[in-house]
């Protein structure tokens, strides 16, 4: 069975990776990169400081809480434990991958990028109003291409992404958990107000 699963692995990989052009090399390189993205994160943070006023010194450290959780359980503890070697450093599989973004850390189990995106998007879901349907879409389409580009660019497998969006959902969950009790016993109006 788990050679089975092995298999389809590297398959879905190596599908996802020949499926190329000069143009989506671009992208996905766009995706992926962490630093490309600071000014969304910026603009993001000033749009929620608005929005959420006084609230805001709760939901934005415990947001950073989700993030920063996901990131250190993938890469500190989840990464050097398994020692699953990233497709790209694979001596079975790196000669006939497409590798425009360089390799990469050694270890690719679980994908810190997906548990990094996946925080952001699940936190923003649980904790915005139903009328930002159109924002949660799109925070959630964001994460699967951030995850996507990890395939297509060879640096992880669909298990190491999957599993990193589980443990990005995983803490979101619970750092979003916290900020609504939080906020619906230390500001009451506002939380009552926003549900309605």
């Amino acid at each position: 069975m788990l050679e089975q699963l092995q298999a389809l692995d590297r398959w879905l990989l190596v599908a996802a990776n020949a499926n190329r052009s000069p143009a989506l090399d671009k992208w996905m390189v766009f995706f992926t990169e962490r630093f490309v993205w600071f000014p969304a994160y910026f603009v993001l943070l000033v749009v929620l400081i608005y929005f959420y006023g006084r609230r805001a010194r709760l939901l934005l450290p415990l947001l950073g809480a989700s993030i920063a959780l996901a990131d250190v359980v993938s890469s500190r503890l989840f990464k050097p434990y398994f020692a699953r070697l990233r497709p790209c450093h694979d001596p079975d599989l790196s000669a006939t991958l497409n590798l425009v973004n360089g390799c990469g850390g050694q270890f690719g189990f679980l994908s810190s990028h997906a548990a990094n995106a996946f925080a952001l998007a699940v936190f923003m879901t649980i904790v915005l109003p139903r009328r930002f349907r159109v924002a949660k879409w799109l925070l959630f389409a964001w994460a699967v291409v951030v995850s996507y580009s990890r395939m297509y660019l060879a640096a992880h497998y669909l298990t190491d992404v999957l599993a990193g969006a589980l443990l990005g959902s995983l803490t979101a969950w619970a750092c979003a958990v916290a900020y609504r009790r939080l906020a619906a016993r230390w500001w009451p109006r506002e939380t009552a107000a926003e549900a309605a």
